[in-house]
């Protein structure tokens, strides 16, 4: 009988992440070698010892091809491959780093992503100057998410208050954090009283432009044994992917109040990581809050409360980096930005090291399997990884 799937066949030894933030003295390429060279330092390998990587980009101005990491590191021809799959795209780098080990293909590989946004100006993603139908609109990012927002406000009660307490709750936990964009406290009423983006979304329901990139170095479970992580690594438990439409309001089947790609992937994701109870049995998630009421809604799709209660459970300490089930206990997005590619890869780091009891922000008490969830494009593509201490 053929075997599907990747659990426990992966193993994560290494991993790093730059400091994220308006980068303006580095480009992709020194982003690339400092998160590169920390993973290599992390795991304990050289970089000739990488035997196939994966890289996270989405923007061609970052880089379109393999070449942009071999041109950092200097491989000598060994594969590379860029992955794009939106706003997905590292979490998608490193879905494909695992099939190489879990296959046999290769004994160490690399997943990394890295975006450079900043040099290119302007108030916001830059996707729609260079990508879209030729006939269908396609809005800005805060103009597809306020959707979700005011369809939430009728369908759940919901208000901006709501949506502020997810603000206030990831940069309480992004101002411990060393490498966050934003290390800041902030009030319900800086939230409320903000400039509108996109009604009811305001400055701080929007997740910020920012330069980064992060890396992490695979494995099988019995190599690992041979790297500086050989009592604490992290295995890899389940990685799934899901992808609908890019013009959801053009779906008649479309209610703006979940995303069916998140609920997709994760099904998938517990099926094979044999998860029932994700509340109860996942510690710590790192999930994709772009926006303040994504948040809220993958709370509910990622089944961490039922449905119309995110803000309830959030209200009543639920997702507190010391609560039940910690949610974006590195500060998320609000508080370190979205350089595209990069953003998946940085969250398994973060997850990563949440389990092996190192985080570099606040730290979830004894951690031991968390999630990573990577939402991209107009709630369209979605990956969501399970990881969990080796046994």
């Amino acid at each position: 009988m053929v075997k599907h799937g990747i659990k426990d066949q992966v193993a994560i030894i290494g991993c790093d992440a730059t400091k994220y933030g308006e980068l303006w003295d580095k480009n992709q390429y020194d982003l690339l070698s400092e998160a590169c060279h920390g993973a290599f330092k992390d795991a304990g390998v050289s970089k000739d010892e990488i035997d196939a990587a994966w890289l996270g980009v989405y923007y061609f101005f970052t880089g379109v091809s393999g070449a942009t990491l071999e041109d950092t590191l200097r491989l000598g021809g060994k594969p590379i491959t860029r992955c794009e799959n939106y706003c997905a795209s590292g979490m998608d780098a490193f879905r494909n780093a695992c099939f190489g080990v879990a296959s046999g293909a290769y004994d160490v590989v690399m997943a990394c992503g890295v975006e450079k946004l900043m040099d290119e100006g302007g108030r916001g993603l830059p996707s729609a100057k260079y990508f879209g139908h030729p006939v269908y609109p396609r809005p800005s990012a805060p103009a597809m998410f306020c959707l979700l927002a005011t369809r939430s406000f009728q369908e759940y009660g919901w208000t901006k208050e709501d949506l502020a307490r997810v603000a206030v709750k990831n940069h309480d936990n992004g101002y411990y954090h060393p490498k966050a964009h934003f290390r800041m406290k902030i009030s319900i009423e800086q939230a409320l009283n903000a400039p509108m983006i996109a009604d009811p979304l305001g400055r701080y329901d929007c997740c910020a432009m920012s330069d980064g990139a992060a890396a992490l170095i695979l494995t099988s479970p019995e190599l690992a044994e041979s790297y500086a992580h050989a009592d604490d690594y992290v295995v890899v438990k389940a990685n799934s992917i899901a992808v609908y439409t890019s013009i959801p309001w053009y779906w008649p089947n479309f209610d703006f109040t979940h995303a069916p790609a998140t609920v997709k992937a994760a099904e998938m994701a517990y099926k094979e990581a044999d998860i029932t109870d994700p509340r109860k049995e996942i510690d710590a998630a790192e999930v994709h809050d772009c926006f303040t009421i994504t948040e809220l809604l993958n709370c509910q799709d990622l089944q961490f409360c039922d449905r119309g209660m995110a803000a309830e459970e959030l209200k009543n300490g639920t997702f507190n980096w010391d609560g039940e089930t910690a949610v974006n206990p590195s500060g998320g997005l609000k508080s370190f930005g979205h350089p595209i590619g990069s953003t998946g890869c940085r969250m398994l780091q973060e997850i990563t090291r949440q389990l092996q009891g190192r985080a570099e922000g606040r730290q979830v008490p004894d951690a031991k399997t968390g999630l990573a969830h990577n939402l991209g494009g107009a709630f369209s593509v979605c990956s969501v990884t399970v990881l969990s201490q080796r046994d």
